[in-house]
């Protein structure tokens, strides 16, 4: 696995959006508080572990990060 830049706010929306989730969602699934989100998607600082955290609740539910010239997300449809 090839090292990548930290998810941005943007891209944690746009997961998230890709997703049909809620900031509650999301925190429910990161085990993190749905302020936390709301403040990180607001662009205000977060602990490495918290956005880590965020990440792999998404990367868990078919989430790619992308970057490059133009960060976004790539979603991978989990077979239940």
């Amino acid at each position: 696995m090839g090292l990548r830049a930290p998810m941005t706010p943007t891209q944690c929306k746009m997961a998230r959006v890709a997703l049909g989730w809620s900031a509650r969602d999301l925190a429910q699934r990161a085990r993190v508080g749905v302020n936390t989100v709301k403040r990180f998607e607001s662009g205000k600082p977060a602990n490495v572990s918290t956005v880590t955290l965020i990440e792999q609740a998404f990367e868990a539910a078919g989430i790619e990060f992308t970057n490059g010239e133009a960060p976004g997300v790539r979603l991978h449809p989990r077979k239940e």
